[in-house]
């Protein structure tokens, strides 16, 4: 009788098929300099069923040389639908390989290397690495790190990032329109600022490059009447804008709210552009115009390059933001 408060191992699951433990070792673990009859084979895989026996991770991991744990450090900040849609993406083709995808939130006050303890084949972060946490990393063994010093400039914002490129569609967007006189809209959230300053940039390069004023600034926070007052001193200034680019689509919406406390509507009184493409974008008044990542593509490839590099493969190049595109709707 096993004790199901126990860990079912290999020689409970020798016992329960009435065979050697090495016969079931190699059965287990698939030798494949073992010829197994398949009577015996389905033998050993029955009883393993039976008995609920799966494998354990660490002398797994011994056996191999190798973790099966890939772990995704994610920035303490909200991530919404794109960011879940990636890491659900990258969850799948991770375990089509044989992967197990941990995230952890990283804080101020999360203990240092946590890669020590969980002993990954891979991290893949959502931010810069330090060169002090890269340092740790190697020493704890881990063989892949994403993103490795080539990707720096995409991470922290540079011309070739997401956060950059996407400001700087939804400039381009309002000003093929004819819209001139442009505002960006941050988030009041803190934890975005970073992404904020990217997007803004990007935005501010836009206006740059067909030469025309950069975009005034304003913090919109997720609220009517606090939105309404934006607004107001939007249109209470001499020269009032004629489009807005926001932070994402929840900013956009609050902008949305703020103008019909005015009497307001987009886009005859002020064109309005998101980010994100979130489900609520599509049933605004008016429907939101806004930029889309194929987060799911992006996860994917990421977990594609993480597979390549631990099978010692070229991973080639990060995915790239041409991943971005404009979803034209009745806001602008």
């Amino acid at each position: 009788m096993v004790d199901r408060r126990k860990r079912v191992t290999s020689a409970d699951v020798a016992r329960e098929a009435g065979l050697s433990r090495a016969t079931v070792s190699y059965v287990l673990n698939d030798s494949p300099d073992r010829a197994i009859p398949e009577a015996t084979r389905r033998r050993v895989l029955e009883a393993a069923e039976r008995l609920g026996y799966t494998p354990y991770a660490p002398a797994r991991m011994l056996r191999s040389g190798r973790s099966e744990v890939v772990l995704l450090v994610l920035p303490d900040r909200p991530q919404g639908p794109v960011g879940h849609a990636m890491v659900e993406q990258m969850a799948e083709a991770l375990a089509e390989s044989g992967l197990t995808l941990v995230t952890h939130l990283s804080t101020e006050r999360s203990p240092r290397g946590v890669w020590n303890a969980i002993a990954p084949a891979a991290v893949v972060g959502g931010m810069l690495f330090t060169p002090e946490q890269t340092a740790d990393m190697r020493r704890a063994g881990v063989g892949v790190i994403v993103p490795s010093d080539g990707q720096a400039a995409q991470i922290r914002g540079g011309e070739s990032s997401w956060s950059f490129r996407i400001g700087r569609l939804q400039a381009e967007h309002l000003i093929e329109r004819g819209l001139h006189r442009l505002c960006y809209a941050l988030p009041g959230d803190p934890r975005l600022q970073d992404i904020a300053r990217q997007r803004l940039n990007g935005a501010r390069k836009g206006c740059r490059e067909a030469e025309i004023a950069e975009p005034m600034v304003a913090t919109v926070p997720l609220d009517p009447e606090a939105a309404a007052q934006i607004v107001d001193g939007w249109f209470s200034a001499s020269k009032a804008p004629t489009g807005v680019c926001a932070f994402n689509d929840e900013v956009a919406l609050a902008v949305l709210a703020g103008m019909r406390k005015h009497g307001l509507s987009a886009p005859a009184d002020l064109a309005v552009i998101g980010a994100d493409d979130i489900a609520a974008a599509r049933l605004a008044a008016p429907p939101l115009t806004t930029i889309t990542l194929d987060a799911g593509q992006v996860g994917r490839s990421v977990a594609a390059y993480v597979i390549a590099a631990l099978s010692g493969d070229d991973p080639g190049a990060r995915p790239d933001a041409e991943t971005l595109c404009v979803i034209h709707r009745a806001s602008t």
